[in-house]
């Protein structure tokens, strides 16, 4: 399994702190960046992570930034992408199960280290049920194919 892993400056401490720990337990990952605390927009590294997912080139992400929630709205407009924002190890395991999601997004200012590596854990090892939960995945992947490309101007 290959990790997608990226942050913006306000993640990048816990992105670093998750990629040691990755590497620790044997994951192969690849680094999207940021490299640095120094300021940049988040749009620019999540979209780097969830296009390499969405690809194929990794099975899985994890994405940081100070909430979560703006790398998971960027990675959501990803075609193929659900992208999970949770800082609980339930949330992060029904997602996968449920949802079949396959970028977690995590907020550094949200959550403490060991929990996230916590969440980490139960997102990597939670595995898609299909069943019962097929058909909504399937209205997902439905509703992405039916609106995917069309763009409303910003207000």
């Amino acid at each position: 399994m290959k990790i997608a892993i990226a942050s913006d400056h306000g993640g990048f401490q816990l992105k670093t702190y998750i990629a040691t720990y990755l590497a620790e337990q044997g994951y192969a990952y690849e680094d999207f960046g940021t490299m640095s605390a120094e300021s940049v927009d988040y749009p620019d590294f999540a979209l780097l992570a969830a296009t390499a997912v969405a690809s194929g080139d990794c099975d899985l992400g994890i994405i940081c930034c100070g909430t979560g929630i703006g790398v998971s709205i960027v990675a959501n407009k990803v075609k193929g992408i659900r992208a999970a924002n949770c800082h609980d190890t339930f949330s992060a395991r029904l997602s996968r199960e449920h949802n079949d999601a396959n970028v977690l997004t995590l907020g550094e200012r949200v959550i403490g280290r060991g929990l996230a590596l916590e969440v980490v854990d139960a997102f990597l090892q939670g595995r898609y049920a299909s069943g019962r939960h097929a058909c909504r995945v399937e209205k997902i992947i439905e509703i992405e194919a039916t609106f995917c490309g069309e763009r409303k101007p910003a207000p």
